[in-house]
């Protein structure tokens, strides 16, 4: 999670286009791992990750956007090594061999748009952030593959911890 001023300003617009797209609203993130549910090992991860970890600073490289639902609208940050090494801290705490491809984004918007919408949005939103800052993590469980408002709507924080080091 975005820590302050990051956090309200991404919040700010995300509540925005929830309300003009009668879209989802949600807690700005970058997702880090998606894994089995499982709530003692998510637990154990972020403990692990929280005691090894210090806060992460990612630079933004733009918006983006895509027809994927969990990507239409978007933040695209640059891959760090602290990024990298939580992915592998909170994997390896969580025993997990699943395969997920860590490409750190900010979703903006979790609606089905059109191709032309999606791309005039993102041309229209301007990062106002030359680094961001996230110090703090959760695990969250949620509906797999969500796809819709109401799988969005469905997600719960199971655990969650600060990266202090």
């Amino acid at each position: 999670m975005p820590i302050e001023p990051a956090h309200s300003s991404f919040q700010q617009i995300i509540n925005d286009l929830a309300r003009r797209y009668y879209a989802p609203v949600f807690e700005p993130h970058v997702t880090i791992h998606v894994g089995e549910d499982n709530a003692d090992a998510a637990t154990q991860a972020l403990t692990d990750a929280a005691r090894k970890c210090t806060s992460i600073r990612l630079t933004p490289v733009g918006i983006d956007q895509s027809d994927e639902f969990i990507k239409i609208l978007f933040v695209q940050f640059a891959l760090s090594a602290e990024l990298r090494r939580l992915n592998e801290i909170i994997r390896y705490a969580a025993h997990d061999s699943l395969q997920y491809e860590l490409k750190p984004h900010l979703s903006l918007l979790y609606k089905n748009l059109a191709a032309a919408t999606r791309r005039e949005l993102a041309a229209s939103i301007k990062v106002p952030f030359s680094e961001v800052t996230f110090d703090v993590i959760k695990a969250v469980r949620c509906v797999s593959a969500t796809q819709s408002r109401a799988d969005v709507e469905a997600w719960r924080v199971v655990a969650a911890a600060s990266l202090f080091g």
